[in-house]
């Protein structure tokens, strides 16, 4: 079994969570739901709030929901936390509800981003919101992190305003805003909050909250890791690493060799000198060299024998070896007005805030702003520690009462019907048990978000949790609908060394292959799995994240232990793609590995006699995909009996690095040049194309069949045009619009229209992804993280 997280090998070891001394109200005790409003204030016998939490989400008091984790840490620092969901943000009235906060407003747009959360990829205007009562749309405002700011300020100017949430993460430098298409600012300066906090962030949170509660001005907390601020100008004692610039090809000086002699110099120019000046020459070259060493002039017939090596002369405003101290560092990347303006510097400055994630070496960040006297640095200092197996167990062992508040309940105290909140209804039988992902697929932002260094709750705190939702939670039926996270199976994975994970700069543990360093050990998963399903009173366990197969694989006992036991029928897994290029760009293995995959789920799925099946999901016009990789791929899924129903287009979420491909045409993990080295990627823009691309993973709609004959004659492919099995779309139009099924179609291959039925039923909504921090379970596959990523 791997070791829990050694923060020791992280620099400035990080203060426990638990090591901090109560606030005073602590006397309260806890509420058995954070307060929505003045009445129940006075029941729990407050005549103030210490810290106001503002979302754009409905109050589901319950560990996957982002704003209830970070209520119930405050609250077991001792502070009082009230809940403002969902305000109507067109006036400030909404916001003084409960009163003036004595320490902070606490902001964030939800569980999701805000703009995702409201448009498709397609841009067109969602009519639904799964953290919304009665999965009504449009209960939150476009931006929602800016405008509820906002609006905060303008109830109390004077209170501090603490930005979170996974919109703030996305936004923390200047950003690729797709719905506009154009490079905004960062989030810091948009909103106007005092500090943001980025991440993962309950370290932040507690630190600055008990700071704030010992009267120190907000401005003068600058040093907690995962924060982000505004500031004037670098402070002394920091070294600046200048980054507003790439390479630029140009003459190079060759170096002076202050061995050569004068007449070979001369030579190599084409001219002569004669003997006597040149050893008067020489002599004087060979007396400054040692001069310049430090030692003696010569005589001319002793200077070849007295030639010593130059010195090198240390800055003696570094250190004595010669580098600036990590933690004393900070990268200037090219500016706001930088990026907005040249897409090779976008690129550039993409690539290097990805390269400073890992918090083991990551260094201090800063992007300037505006020029003149309205000049601002936006400072981001590196990512935080991650947190301890004993702290994660923790956090999730606080007194949630893992339901909604009682304001959305009907006059029964049900949470159902028009008050039913779909995001709840999707988790309240899951367990989180672990955080991060060292994935790096550039089209999620999973690891821009939660980091890649993954943090696992223990089996025991696991288990614990499995039976208060047996004990506790009203309508269960005894099956546990996921044990999961951002992923299945990393559970407890991670690098065999923590020196080499603390040093490791590379975007992914696992392509273009997986890293030798790397544990795959999936014993302790195992052991839960077995463990949970053999607790008295539960009938089933489902793991309904999504599974990263190439690391599964590894393990073939895990494969089978899932397999046999604990898929219902369909198993959601995300090849994404089946053509080298597009799955580059993606970051994502081989289709081949998928392959090995599927003949372990069937051989094990046959020896168990259970008829179950695979539902591979795919990303259409992502950047690097050509109209051939498409047409590839709708040849790859007829031939596999797949009929995909619902196709996701991608979606450039921003700071994502994928989003960076979109937005400049070029690719950053192939480091930026301005020359012929950099890498170009084809982008699909325009909506005929990106209809195209969506069409040819529903090459079975007739709907789609006009659009792909004339793709396909245009690309030369007629020969796929027919009515054979070897061809991809009929010749002709059916009479009548509507779904069309051929009649070899009609007894579809396991993977065929049994398989699109249940990816209508179980679709991409599983989970949702929550915001500061982020909770809950799913995957890159789920609606968790579908919608904040992409997927």
């Amino acid at each position: 079994m791997n070791a829990p997280i050694d923060v020791s090998f992280f620099p400035r070891a990080a203060k426990p969570l638990t090591s901090y001394k109560p606030y005073w109200a602590k006397r309260f005790g806890n509420a058995p739901f954070l307060p929505m409003s003045r009445a129940e204030m006075d029941q729990l016998g407050w005549d103030s709030c210490d810290v106001i939490l503002v979302t754009g989400d409905a109050y589901v008091d319950h560990p996957s929901f982002g704003m209830a984790v970070v209520g119930r840490v405050l609250e077991a620092q001792g502070f009082r936390v009230g809940i403002i969901a969902q305000p109507d943000w067109h006036s400030a009235e909404p916001f003084k509800v409960l009163g003036k906060p004595n320490l902070f407003w606490g902001v964030t747009a939800g569980n999701m981003d805000s703009m995702i959360n409201r448009y498709t990829a397609d841009r067109k205007i969602r009519s639904d919101d799964a953290y919304t009562p009665g999965d009504v749309g449009g209960k939150r405002p476009d931006r929602a992190a800016i405008v509820y700011s906002q609006r905060c300020r303008e109830a109390y100017k004077d209170v501090p305003i603490v930005l979170g949430g996974i919109e703030g993460s996305l936004r923390r430098i200047a950003h690729y805003d797709y719905w506009s298409e154009t490079v905004r600012r960062s989030i810091v300066l948009d909103s106007k909050c005092d500090i943001l906090l980025y991440g993962n962030a309950e370290r932040a949170l507690v630190e600055v909250a008990h700071r704030l509660a010992k009267r120190e001005p907000i401005e003068q907390i600058t040093d907690v890791r995962g924060t982000a601020f505004v500031r004037r100008s670098t402070p002394e004692g920091w070294f600046e690493i200048d980054s507003t610039e790439v390479d630029q090809p140009g003459r190079v000086d060759a170096h002076i060799n202050p061995y050569l002699m004068v007449s070979e110099q001369a030579k190599a120019q084409g001219q002569t000198c004669a003997r006597e000046e040149e050893a008067r020459a020489d002599a004087d070259a060979a007396n400054a060299v040692l001069e310049a060493a430090g030692g003696t002039a010569v005589g001319h017939k002793a200077q070849a024998a007295a030639v010593q090596p130059l010195r090198f002369v240390a800055n003696p405003a570094l250190p004595s070896k010669g580098k600036p101290p990590r933690e004393r560092t900070v990268i200037r990347l090219p500016s706001y007005e930088q990026v907005k303006a040249d897409p090779v510097l976008y690129a550039h400055a993409n690539r290097v805030l990805h390269l400073e994630t890992n918090p083991g070496n990551a260094r201090a960040l800063v992007q300037a702003h505006g020029s003149g006297s309205s000049a601002r640095d936006v400072w981001i200092n590196p990512p935080p520690i991650p947190l301890t197996t004993a702290e994660m167990d923790w956090v999730f062992g606080l007194p949630y009462a893992r339901s909604p508040h009682p304001a959305y309940a009907d006059e029964n105290g049900r949470h159902d019907g028009p008050t039913k909140i779909p995001a709840w209804e999707m988790i309240r039988f899951s367990v989180n048990i672990m955080r991060g992902c060292f994935g790096g697929c550039t089209f999620c932002s999973i690891t821009e978000h939660e980091g890649r260094i993954i943090q696992s709750r223990s089996e025991e705190s696991i288990i614990r949790e499995v039976e208060d939702i047996r004990d506790k939670v009203a309508g269960f039926t005894g099956v546990i609908s996921d044990l999961g996270g951002p992923t299945a199976n990393m559970y407890r994975l991670g690098c065999k060394s923590p020196e080499i994970e603390a040093a490791c700069r590379k975007p992914s543990c696992v392509y273009p292959g997986i890293c030798s360093n790397l544990t795959t050990n999936h014993r302790p998963l195992i052991n839960i799995y077995r463990r949970a399903r053999s607790l008295k009173g539960i009938k089933k366990v489902l793991i309904g994240s999504g599974l990263r197969y190439d690391l599964a694989v590894k393990s073939p006992e895990y494969v089978k232990e899932l397999v046999q036991h604990h898929v219902g029928g369909y198993l959601k897994i995300a090849p994404e793609h089946t053509e080298p290029g597009p799955l580059s760009k993606m970051m994502k293995p081989g289709i081949g590995s998928y392959d090995r995959f599927k003949q372990m789920f069937e051989k094990y799925s046959e020896e168990a006699g259970k008829k179950q099946f695979l539902i591979p999901y795919f990303i259409a016009a992502h950047p690097g995909t050509s109209d051939e990789d498409m047409m590839n791929l709708a040849i790859w899924l007829k031939r596999n009996g797949f009929r995909a129903d619902q196709v996701q287009t991608f979606y450039p979420s921003p700071m994502a690095t994928a989003t960076a491909m979109y937005h400049t045409g070029l690719n950053p993990l192939k480091g930026i040049h301005r020359d012929e080295r950099a890498e170009t990627v084809d982008i699909v823009k325009g909506e005929k194309r990106r209809r195209l691309h969506k069409a040819f993973l529903r090459y079975h709609d007739p709907n789609n069949w006009p659009l792909l004959r004339e793709a396909l004659k245009r690309m030369g492919r007629a020969d796929l045009i027919g009515n054979g099995k070897q061809h991809l779309i009929p010749t002709f139009q059916p009479v009548t619009d509507g779904a069309y099924q051929s009649p070899r179609r009609k007894n579809s291959t396991p993977g065929g229209q049994a398989a699109s039925t249940a990816s209508v039923r179980e679709g991409r909504i599983l989970t949702q992804h929550t915001g500061l921090p982020p909770r809950g379970q799913g995957s890159g596959s789920s609606p968790r993280y579908r919608r904040s990523t992409g997927r």
